[in-house]
């Protein structure tokens, strides 16, 4: 009865939808300011964007309105030769405009259905699996100064047993939103929302719920948009060289990873400068608070005033061992070895502790992460071919707390490395865009370790790093040592840019092996999908299955 009434709703809500834009539909053209973070689509522009010949800052994503190079790729893929049919209308709307899509002066509005239906086989497994979702996004403009953008999906699936894993340990559908019917295939809604506001060229005010990424690099060990979205609002400011985003969050500790059963709100305050010293060289520096509004004997706690403060470090620096918050300090770097080809880095402390820091004791309080890798545009001057290869590795016990409602975690996803901490990770992705196909392979090898007989060894961030299973000699990996092996390709053919509709084919092996269990994947996949959403699919559980 359930799986009826739900499937009815997503019918009903079709319906709505179609109904919607057969009535309001328009073949005027607008251009959207908006566009969400996708590395895929994003890395279209690394031509322009890691180019010595600009200053861009690139490390604050997605770009706000006043960023303009993001328009390159997007006009790029709109001027496709239309084999004489520019005029016809169903023609446009199928592959070059938004389904409705409104231009009234200074004012533009446009809206479109978002389908999302994948049907695969995972063939180690011996299951079919699926996904079913629709959706629908609309937003808009006036002038250049204010954009909004409204997504919403409706979901189910039957995924492979890895993902289904994760979804019962951390009672999520991985960065998206609750599971509603844990522990069967899971059902969801996912929802977003932003209003931007550029006064001037100096200033961004924005606010919704969404996400956001820091860094230059595939993963990010400070911010990355693995998890649910959150309610935010932020500030960014340029001036010269300089790019500073302050921004405060509110968030969840849900009763699926908290340590008390109970579903807890909490909150973040997010602080990051990046300086571009030159066209080549750039550096970060960013720090992060989380907060908490309950004890865990309920009891509610005063607002500290210190938080509104958009002074980055002010808050972390005043921070004694005894504070109840949790922060993270970061840095990050960038340097353009030449047109095209960039190393970036980051580094993330949780803790510091002279002593044991510099001691190389393996203390457990030695709380750190970091980033190294490289991307490369036009390889082997193939235009549209892009490589890039990192590693990313974290400590144990790294954004782990005293208190789980304190770990560095949205929703019961981490905010930052999607695979918590205790881990090593090489991984390297080649993307290829030609005309209206894109073709896309990763592989990625890593090694973590689970918790084992009981103790805590230092990967799952929503245990409380006090009960560590020992205070000295630890290491990356230790546990129970796992190795996972990932590679998957991808070919796409877009059919409409403005809303990445796509037909998309693809492959994906994985394999996890530890001295308990071996889990592998084998699947092929293929659907039409649509919106710029990154939903990872590389990732390890938190704890032993």
């Amino acid at each position: 009865m359930m799986k009826k009434n739900y499937a009815l709703k997503i019918y009903r809500f079709s319906g709505t939808l179609i109904a919607f834009n057969i009535i309001f539909c328009t073949p005027i053209f607008a251009q959207s300011d908006y566009q969400p973070y996708s590395y895929q689509f994003y890395q279209k522009a690394n031509i322009d964007l890691y180019s010595t010949a600009t200053r861009e800052h690139t490390s604050i994503k997605p770009f706000f309105t006043g960023d303009s190079l993001l328009k390159i790729p997007l006009q790029s893929m709109i001027s496709y030769n239309t084999n004489g049919q520019k005029d016809d209308w169903g023609y446009k709307k199928l592959y070059n405009e938004h389904l409705v899509d409104i231009h009234s002066g200074k004012s533009s509005f446009y809206a479109d259905l978002l389908p999302d239906f994948t049907i695969g086989r995972d063939f180690s497994g011996h299951k079919t699996i699926s996904i079913a979702s629709l959706g629908f996004q609309l937003g808009g403009s006036n002038g250049n100064k204010f954009y909004y953008n409204i997504s919403g999906y409706a979901g189910t699936a039957i995924q492979p047993a890895y993902m289904a894993i994760y979804t019962r340990q951390t009672g999520i559908v991985n960065g998206q939103a609750y599971d509603r019917t844990l522990p069967q295939n899971p059902e969801w809604y996912y929802f977003t929302a932003i209003a931007s506001y550029t006064p001037n060229k100096f200033l961004n005010i924005a606010a919704g719920r969404d996400k956001t990424f820091i860094g230059d690099g595939y993963r990010s060990m400070l911010l990355s948009d693995i998890a649910s979205p959150y309610l935010f609002f932020k500030l960014t400011g340029s001036v010269s060289s300089l790019r500073y985003m302050v921004m405060w969050t509110y968030m969840n500790d849900p009763a699926t990873t908290s340590q008390y059963g109970s579903n807890r709100k909490k909150f973040g305050v997010f602080h990051y400068l990046d300086w571009n010293i030159s066209k080549r060289l750039s550096f970060g520096f960013f720090d992060n608070v989380i907060g908490f509004f309950t004890d865990d004997n309920g009891v509610k706690r005063p607002f500290d005033f210190n938080y509104i403060n958009p002074i980055i470090f002010t808050k972390p620096v005043n921070n004694s061992s005894d504070d109840p918050d949790k922060s993270l300090l970061g840095f990050t770097g960038k340097y353009k070895v030449s047109n095209g080809v960039t190393v970036y880095g980051q580094f993330a402390l949780n803790e510091f502790h002279s002593a044991d820091f510099f001691s190389s004791n393996g203390a457990s309080d030695n709380k750190y992460g970091w980033q190294l890798g490289f991307r490369a545009t036009n390889l082997f001057k193939v235009d549209h071919l892009n490589l890039l290869l990192e590693t990313n590795n974290a400590k144990p016990y790294t954004y782990s707390a005293r208190s789980a409602i304190e770990n560095y975690s949205e929703n019961g996803e981490p905010l930052a490395h999607p695979w918590g901490a205790n881990f090593r990770e090489i991984v390297g992705l080649l993307n290829y865009s030609y005309k209206r196909f894109d073709f896309s392979g990763e592989t990625d090898l890593g090694r973590y370790g689970f918790d084992l007989n009981t103790l805590d060894y230092g990967k799952n961030i929503f245990d409380i790093y006090t009960n560590a299973a020992r205070q000295y000699g630890n290491y990356t990996g230790q546990g129970l040592t796992t190795n996972m092996i990932y590679i998957e390709g991808k070919v796409a053919y877009v059919l409409n840019p403005r809303y990445n509709l796509r037909f998309e084919l693809g492959g994906t092996l994985r394999v996890e092996q530890n001295s308990q269990f071996n889990n592998r994947a084998s699947m092929i996949t293929i659907g039409l999908r649509s919106s710029f959403r990154d939903l990872y699919t590389d990732l390890a559980s938190y704890k032993t299955h």
